[in-house]
């Protein structure tokens, strides 16, 4: 079976940036399944993994813009230390929940100078080369229920 719309694939992953510093894995841990085609994925990686069967390797490098997208200016912002009243310290590399005319987004703090904290709504892998390592472990149908949802039944 090769992964294609509508398929449940299941695969071993390690993601590590250009320095070669891992990002994330799942040594150790069960497999990542997702139902192909339906965007739970990364684009790029998805788009790599159409058409490969059970037991495929391979190496994917991912773009920004078929990654987390790339790294607009435009959602780095400084706002006041009295938006963060309440709270009993802020520094850089917090994160914050916080609500926009789009919804709701987490920013995190990148610096703080005097009474003014720059924030960056950016994902943290915005603009960043992907690097995966990837052995497909298990390709199924997936259920009725699963199409229908769009997301792998745990």
């Amino acid at each position: 079976m090769q992964a294609t719309a509508d398929t449940v694939v299941s695969i071993d992953y390690t993601l590590t940036d250009n320095d070669g510093q891992v990002i994330d894995t799942s040594e150790g841990r069960e497999p990542l399944a997702y139902l192909h085609g339906h965007g739970n994925i990364i684009p790029g990686l998805e788009k790599a993994l159409e058409g490969k069967a059970e037991g495929d390797e391979l190496q994917v490098k991912v773009q920004p813009e078929e990654g987390y997208g790339p790294h607009r200016q435009e959602l780095v912002q400084q706002v006041s230390m009295e938006a963060f009243a309440g709270m009993d310290k802020v520094e850089p590399g917090m994160k914050f929940n916080a609500e926009s005319a789009q919804g709701p987004l987490v920013v995190t703090v990148t610096r703080i100078e005097g009474e003014q904290v720059t924030i960056d709504a950016n994902h943290d892998l915005a603009g960043k080369e992907l690097n995966f390592d990837v052995t497909i472990r298990d390709i199924r149908e997936a259920s009725d229920a699963e199409k229908e949802s769009g997301q792998v039944a745990d």
